[in-house]
């Protein structure tokens, strides 16, 4: 019988698609900014577990991210989140990175998934059966899960980032190219975990040899 919310989304994707076994949801978060690395996750919800409010992270506020965060991590059969770093997205590109960090991620798992629904239009390269979904993440509760836990997690790596080098605004704009952060590039130049390879921080870095 299927389990489906009032909504219509369904409550448990696998379901629908009748596949056997466990079934994981990968997001990323962070492909857009000019510094930090770029996240994924992969999570294997439980279905004697339900979580209720699971929505595309993008929508939801600071505050219940945070909350859905932790009750992710407490109630998930299992789940993992993982990088690609600074340096690996300038010698591979912003795209072949954040395959490489969805890889690292469903690798990760403590149980191996039956299959893998992927947020956006392209997959990893993955020893197990998947699919990506368009806007996944707002579509199917295991892939808002991931984007949840992915989203958090680089938050809170720009909250670092922000304490290491206060005067860029890390915690405001979280990387992305907001005129405040480019204002920053201009003055003070690129740090190290400035990824060299996008046209912002790459002008900053010839302007800075001038």
């Amino acid at each position: 019988m299927r389990s489906r919310k009032s909504s219509g989304v369904p409550e448990q994707i696998a379901l629908s698609f009748h596949v056997t076994g466990l079934l994981a949801g990968v997001d990323e978060a962070g492909r857009g900014p000019l510094a930090g690395p770029v996240v994924a996750a992969a999570v294997i919800l439980d279905e004697l577990k339900p979580i209720k409010g699971l929505k595309d992270s993008k929508v939801l506020s600071a505050k219940k991210r945070e909350a859905l965060f932790d009750e992710i991590r407490a109630k998930a059969l299992c789940c993992c989140i993982a990088e690609a770093s600074v340096d690996e997205i300038d010698q591979l590109n912003i795209l072949n990175a954040t395959m490489l960090a969805m890889r690292r991620a469903v690798e990760g798992l403590r149980l191996p998934p039956a299959k893998v629904l992927v947020d956006g239009n392209r997959l990893p390269v993955l020893k197990v059966p998947a699919e990506a979904i368009v806007k996944g993440d707002a579509k199917v509760q295991v892939i808002s899960a991931a984007s949840i836990l992915a989203k958090v997690h680089r938050d809170r790596l720009c909250s670092g980032l922000h304490e290491a080098y206060p005067e860029y605004g890390f915690a405001t704009h979280k990387g992305y190219p907001t005129p405040e952060h480019l204002a920053a590039l201009r003055t003070h130049g690129a740090t190290p975990v400035h990824r060299k390879c996008f046209g912002p921080v790459r002008q900053a870095l010839l302007e800075s040899h001038e």
